[in-house]
């Protein structure tokens, strides 16, 4: 699961499967995606989440 780190600025440590989760995500989502410009449309309306580890 993702692991937020704060140091300076905010960032988050993805393992290998949040990675493989969101690119699974991305060809399901974006699987009939014409164009660059459709992909962004797509994208923008599909709010993609990773979980954190408390």
């Amino acid at each position: 699961m993702a692991e937020i780190i704060e140091n300076e600025r905010r960032m988050i440590r993805l393992t290998v499967d949040d990675v493989l989760n969101v690119v699974r995500e991305y060809q399901k989502l974006t699987q009939n995606s014409c164009c660059y410009e459709h992909t962004r449309e797509i994208l923008e309306k599909n709010i993609m989440y990773l979980p954190e580890d408390l």
